[in-house]
């Protein structure tokens, strides 16, 4: 999640009591909303295991569901929708932050550097696919691209970063923003299920998760019910995929360049502005834990938090997601982000098997 940042402007914190009063004032509808939602979404998973003798659906899933459905027959008014956004993002990006005081050293280790690679060029080949793809159903080049770099990067984000490069028309940007604002909720909900039905072990279940969520924060939703070392896993390759944003930006732009004659200002501290604080916040907590600055109680307790906020997070995810939106990105949008998502799950599952993860 990277150019996303400066697009919504999010605020910064307020400097004295009047403007945290504001602050306060304008956010606590949306998220009372959102943390009540993700109460009745946890209650309910617990009901659900202890009638079927475990949780099918984890709460935070069905937090999600609960505010999908709410979101169909309810709109927010503005201050309302602030509140939930701030649930959603900020919020969200302080759990992944957290979830870095807990990462396993061993696990950095474990990774390697085939499994990187692996994941570099996975992502360039998902691109190329989903290229094609959305060229098969007859999608302009440009919304072809920002469909195939937001299914193999990071959804939103991607797009936000790319459309400026390659010069895309808002129409398309529209399109390609559409599904990806549903699409990233059913990934997350699916995936537990594909990975029960493929039977896949909790580190080949992260490294799929981390190859397919399209967010980083969305890697604690897809991965909670299976366990830590999924998190984990899932939580470092999908940072694996963000890192190529900038080197595929890059590329895009230098392509625009020779098209056209045109002199981009893309240099290195453009792409130090795509990295978003809480990625280096994750890095530096992860590394203090590997270095054993922290202890295991604390990084325990940042874990636990990590939970509670990613459950209001998903809530509000919910509610800030309009099914009905679909529709206005067009069938053939539809169909071909679906089918470079599909295709991006299967060379996930390939790789996983190559590499016997």
């Amino acid at each position: 999640m990277f150019a996303a940042h400066r697009a919504h402007n999010i605020p910064t914190a307020p400097t004295n009591f009047g403007n945290t009063f504001a602050f306060i004032q304008k956010r606590w509808r949306g998220v009372a909303i959102s943390a009540g939602v993700g109460l009745v979404g946890v209650a309910l998973g617990r009901l659900e295991g202890h009638l079927l003798g475990r949780e099918w659906l984890e709460g935070l899933v069905i937090a999600i569901i609960l505010g999908l459905v709410i979101r169909l027959f309810w709109t927010p008014n503005a201050d309302e929708k602030v509140g939930i956004a701030f649930c959603a993002k900020p919020l969200l990006e302080v759990a992944i932050v957290l979830l870095g005081a807990s990462l396993d050293a061993a696990l950095l280790r474990t990774g390697g550097f085939t499994l990187l690679a692996s994941v570099f060029a996975l992502v360039v080949l998902s691109v190329i696919v989903g290229t094609l793809i959305g060229r098969a159903f007859g999608l302009p080049p440009h919304l072809a691209t920002l469909v195939a770099c937001g299914n193999s990067i990071c959804g939103n984000s991607a797009i936000a970063a790319i459309a400026p490069v390659i010069e895309a028309d808002e129409e398309h940007i529209t399109a390609a923003v559409a599904f990806t604002a549903l699409g990233s909720v059913v990934v997350v909900i699916a995936l537990p299920f594909i990975g029960s039905a493929l039977g896949l072990g909790p580190r080949a279940f992260g490294t799929l998760a981390g190859l397919s969520v399209y967010a980083v924060p969305q890697v604690l939703a897809a991965t909670a019910g299976v366990g830590v070392v999924a998190t984990q896993t899932a939580t470092l390759v999908k940072l694996a995929r963000v890192l190529m944003l900038g080197p595929l930006t890059l590329f895009f732009a230098l392509r625009k360049t020779r098209q056209c004659g045109a002199k981009h200002r893309f240099d290195s501290h453009t792409l130090l502005e795509m990295l978003p604080p809480f990625i280096i916040g994750f890095a530096l907590l992860g590394l203090a834990r590997s270095l054993g600055w922290l202890s295991e109680d604390l990084a325990l307790h940042g874990r636990d938090l990590a939970s509670c906020l990613t459950v209001v997070a998903m809530a509000a995810l919910g509610l800030s997601s309009d099914p009905r939106a679909v529709q206005k990105a067009g069938k053939p949008v539809v169909l071909a982000a679906g089918f470079s998502l599909l295709a991006l799950v299967l060379m996930g599952y390939v790789l996983i098997r190559f590499l016997h993860i």
